[in-house]
């Protein structure tokens, strides 16, 4: 037998482990924040050419990175949208139902580091999110704090979660509590109850 896989070292494994639970082919999807374009590799890949995935990024730089690894995965560019607009405007982009919504929080690696995601704006865009999830939907958020406003932004964004209707949506939190150099946290929130006085 082989060695199987460590999930518990490697977040960004547990995290695309949940998205192939909640997202499935001719799904919706949003990245907000499509960085140098890995995860919205991996979600276009998931909901296949009949889906959709809007990807976001407020730097003009991971768009065209992540353009240029999606034109040399040779995707059909019909089953993403690239734009090139903060997260927090998702609203603005989006009217349709979502399955599902992830979010990588910090900077763009390898780009300008004082360019920082934040609490306020990444709090509207999950708000926001959350009025386009479908029942049983996921939205999964990496936290990282070991950058100047991580801190802050962590701390909101556990509050936000922990204060959302417990009626109507699950919240799961897994931060690796033994590593050193404040490792990256999950969150996770799925919508389990419909919209009041809504149709799904």
């Amino acid at each position: 037998m082989g060695i199987r896989k460590n999930f518990l070292t490697q977040l960004t494994e547990i995290n695309s482990h949940f998205w192939a639970q909640y997202i499935s082919q001719g799904d919706t999807v949003i990245d907000g924040t499509m960085g140098n374009g890995v995860d919205t590799l991996k979600l276009i890949k998931l909901v296949g050419d009949e889906g959709k995935v809007y990807a976001f990024d407020i730097q003009k730089e991971a768009v065209n990175r992540t353009k240029n690894l999606l034109e040399k995965e040779k995707i059909n560019n019909g089953c993403f949208v690239l734009i090139n607009d903060s997260h927090e405007n998702i609203c603005c982009h989006i009217h349709e139902h979502i399955s599902a919504a992830v979010f990588n929080l910090g900077y763009l690696p390898g780009g300008d580091h004082s360019v920082t995601t934040e609490s306020g704006s990444t709090i509207k865009a999950l708000k926001d999110c959350l009025n386009l999830l479908k029942i049983n939907g996921l939205i999964s958020v990496m936290i990282y704090e070991g950058h100047e406003k991580g801190s802050e932004e962590k701390k909101s964004l556990l509050k936000f979660a922990s204060n959302l209707d417990k009626q109507k949506y699950h919240t799961l939190y897994i931060d690796m509590i033994n590593q050193n150099n404040q490792p990256p946290s999950l969150l996770f929130i799925t919508r389990k109850h419909k919209r009041d006085g809504g149709h799904e």
